[in-house]
């Protein structure tokens, strides 16, 4: 259904491009860090972390970084290898720019794909179209849902800081209930339709991000590792660190030995 042309990640100031007029292609975008600017249609959009962007390729369109301001972004070129494509989102004849409620899911999809470009794995092409495939659901069903109000996304974001300041403990949802002045149930409810994760979910994806870290980074064993982000059997651990990130602890622990 996709084939992917490029997909790359750009980083601070001095970027520059532009592209239109190709049939059936999509250049999709989301900044995760600072902020840049897109004319699209000759209309100005300023972007900033978290917000999404996805120009069908007839659309002409050229963006830039804003002096002084540092930004990062995924970036990937693709195009449908048909005309007809089960996802609405692919049948837009105009630009799609959205603040994602889901950003952490789609950053990690992205970053996921770019891992495959570069480690090029057995079947790498595959895995990277799957990913992007799941990635479009992804934002295609939040489309469906409807705008995320600013309520509710600075609600979601402070249980987000909440989480942020307290990941190495066990979250609750009656915590983060308190945090945002409603019920648990809501709190749960709200934090899960706006980030299509879990209350668990977002808590072990921070520890895990964490630990990929730690097991590059510092001289730390595997079990002090677990023990030091909340996680009293080892063997848990395990299980979730591979479940998030397709590899073993073991395996970065292998890299940081070769490279100290």
């Amino acid at each position: 259904m996709l084939a992917i042309l490029d997909v790359h990640q750009d980083n601070g100031a001095g970027w520059y491009e532009e592209g239109e007029g190709r049939k059936l292609t999509f250049h999709l975008l989301l900044v995760t860090y600072g902020k840049c600017v897109y004319w699209v249609n000759e209309e100005k959009v300023i972007l900033e972390k978290g917000d999404m962007l996805l120009i069908p390729g007839h659309i002409p369109y050229y963006g830039k970084s804003i002096p002084t301001v540092v930004h990062t972004k995924y970036v990937i070129n693709f195009r449908k290898t048909a005309a007809e494509c089960a996802l609405p989102l692919l049948r837009l004849q105009e630009p799609l720019r959205r603040r994602l409620g889901c950003f952490e899911v789609i950053q990690e999809r992205l970053r996921a794909i770019l891992t495959q470009y570069k480690e090029r794995p057995a079947y790498y092409e595959l895995m990277a179209e799957a990913l992007l495939t799941e990635a479009l659901i992804f934002i295609n069903q939040e489309t469906d849902r409807g705008i995320i109000t600013s309520e509710k996304h600075r609600r979601v974001d402070s249980m987000k800081q909440y989480i942020s300041t307290h990941y190495r403990e066990r979250v609750t949802k009656e915590e983060l209930g308190d945090v945002i002045n409603t019920t648990p149930n809501y709190a749960a409810t709200l934090f899960k339709a706006v980030t299509n994760q879990t209350i668990s979910e977002y808590v072990h994806n921070q520890r895990m991000k964490t630990a990929v870290y730690m097991l590059t980074e510092s001289q730390l064993m595997i079990s002090e590792i677990a023990d030091y982000l909340g996680y009293n059997d080892v063997s848990y651990f395990y299980r979730i660190f591979k479940r998030s990130t397709g590899s073993s602890p073991s395996d970065f622990l292998h890299e940081r030995s070769s490279t100290v």
